[in-house]
């Protein structure tokens, strides 16, 4: 151990004990003194002597991984960025004998082969050249941001903005989207930025975004068929940035970190009309009306020079993507990406039902084949879900409704009825359906004095089955008129009258008691 250490070691020690004899806790002195609880609590547990002996200890300790100390200094001699969880594989890949240790000593063992033979970190340095400004008029550069802007009631939400920027004057645009943009809304973001340029560029140069292009393989690019149309009616080139390259369209970076952090910096979000509106307002005051850095001019006068060379801008449809029809299945759902959506009950009407589905932002809309608009669901993320919606079940009040209806067409007591079946939906509501077919099936039969007596004496007694209720139309019916029935308590267990439950207990005096307990003496 160098003296530098030692000396850090017995410094922290001492301070350590300075503070707890202060009546610090060990949490507070670790945060104090930035360094680990557990070492805190060590070194509290150790008295000088202990702590003298951990230090010598210390000093003459061997490093496990000196053997291997030549492959590594040789190793990051001839390539200086390499780092130690590289060094950790190379010496697994050629040592069949290397030890398990854990990536912890391998990065102090790096660090230590470094600071011995002065081989310090060099990472790849890219060389970069100026390039001179591109002509007024030939290209555009668009990219995409997003930010977590503040509402108005305190919570954060996500924004989404596009950006394009000319790359000679720098004047800016930029619009904003409470969704992840898509093909068809980075179109119309396409056609507004046209719009407020007045003029389209020769060239336009973007990202490999998902937005643009379906696939690329070694700079063979094919664009999604919605934008590779639009591109074909504009007549304007595209050039594509290599991957995890922004660097190469710097002017749209720029952009981008300029609306975070002047336009969206501690800026209260209450509706996207409104952010929208506000960034307009920002771009004629700020963005394009103040000086820019690097061509000290401002960029609304370098644009009026650059209007004219733009090709005119005038608006044109945006085709809609072909329609795809999905099966509708008996259940009244869809399968779309490998997850179920429910449709409107109805929907299926045989064999061969279909309807379109298109994909809004985060939203599915489901429509018909008149392109009437069905309904919409939530996109979920992961796949195997089923996304119902509870209007799109079976509605089975109706049926129940029916049910009670047909049953006050009896001629019963209607009061009595509408609080026996009030019973049945409190404690069997999932089973009411089934209890009112019972219901209306028994009483086709029953005269009217009968059954009200039944009713009366279910709702007295808080009976709310119709099975029971049967039983007990069966006792009345079997009974003489003017004799009244008589209940007795019902053994849970055997379903018998109980003979024992009628026998009266014998009782006492509680004088005796007091008599035994306080007796008197003479």
């Amino acid at each position: 151990m160098n003296m530098h250490a030692f000396l850090n070691k017995f410094m922290m020690y001492y301070e350590i004990k300075r503070m707890s004899l202060a009546g610090r806790s060990a949490s507070k002195i670790s945060k104090a003194l930035n360094c680990n609880r557990r070492t805190v609590k060590k070194y509290l547990e150790m008295d000088d002597g202990e702590f003298d002996a951990f230090v010598r200890t210390q000093s003459c300790r061997q490093k496990i991984l000196l053997p291997y100390e030549t492959f590594v200094c040789d190793r990051l001699v001839s390539f200086r960025d390499t780092s130690s969880a590289q060094v950790h594989d190379l010496l697994k890949e050629r040592h069949d004998e290397f030890p398990r240790v854990n990536q912890k000593t391998i990065y102090n063992f790096v660090k230590w082969i470094r600071s011995k033979y002065n081989l310090p970190y060099e990472p790849a340095i890219r060389d970069y050249s100026a390039v001179d400004e591109t002509p007024f008029g030939l290209q555009a550069q668009v990219d995409f941001g997003e930010y977590n802007i503040r509402s108005s009631n305190g919570k954060r939400l996500k924004v989404y903005f596009f950006t394009m920027v000319l790359s000679r004057s720098r004047y800016k645009y930029v619009n904003f989207s409470a969704r992840p943009y898509t093909t068809r809304t980075a179109i119309e973001a396409h056609e507004l930025a046209f719009s407020f340029i007045k003029g389209i560029p020769t060239e336009v140069v973007y990202d490999q975004d998902k937005v643009f292009i379906s696939s690329e393989n070694s700079g063979d690019i094919i664009l999604t068929t919605q934008f590779k149309n639009y591109v074909r009616d504009r007549a304007f080139q595209y050039h594509f940035c290599r991957k995890s390259d922004p660097e190469s369209k710097g002017k749209i970076e720029n952009v981008v970190k300029y609306v975070k952090q002047n336009f969206l910096y501690n800026r209260t979000f209450h509706d996207l009309s409104a952010l929208n509106t506000d960034a307009i307002g920002w771009l004629a005051r700020t963005a394009n009306k103040l000086e820019h850095g690097s061509t000290k001019r401002p960029p609304i006068d370098e644009w009026i020079i650059e209007q004219h060379l733009l090709t005119p801008y005038y608006p044109v449809m945006i085709p809609d993507l072909p329609i795809s029809l999905y099966t509708v299945r008996k259940d009244n759902t869809i399968s779309w990406k490998s997850n179920f959506y429910s449709l409107p009950l109805g929907t299926y009407t045989g064999r061969g039902t279909s309807v379109s589905a298109q994909n809004q932002g985060n939203e599915l809309v489901l429509s018909d084949k008149d392109k009437k608009e069905l309904c919409r669901h939530q996109i979920p993320i992961g796949t195997g879900k089923k996304v119902l919606k509870t209007g799109h079940k079976r509605d089975a009040s109706i049926a129940t409704n029916e049910l009670i209806s047909k049953l006050h067409n009896y001629p019963c007591e209607k009061e009595g009825l509408d609080k026996f079946i009030e019973s049945i939906k409190r404690d069997k509501p999932r089973y009411l359906r089934d209890q009112l077919l019972l219901l209306l099936k028994l009483i086709r039969d029953i005269d009217t004095e009968t059954i009200n007596r039944v009713l009366d004496f279910c709702n007295q007694k808080g009976i709310n089955s119709v099975n029971d209720l049967s039983k007990i139309l069966e006792t009345f019916q079997k009974a003489p008129p003017e004799e009244s029935i008589q209940t007795s308590a019902i053994n849970p267990l055997s379903g018998g009258s109980s003979i024992m439950a009628l026998i009266q207990p014998l009782t006492s005096n509680i004088s005796d008691y007091n008599s035994i307990m306080n007796p008197i003496i003479n």
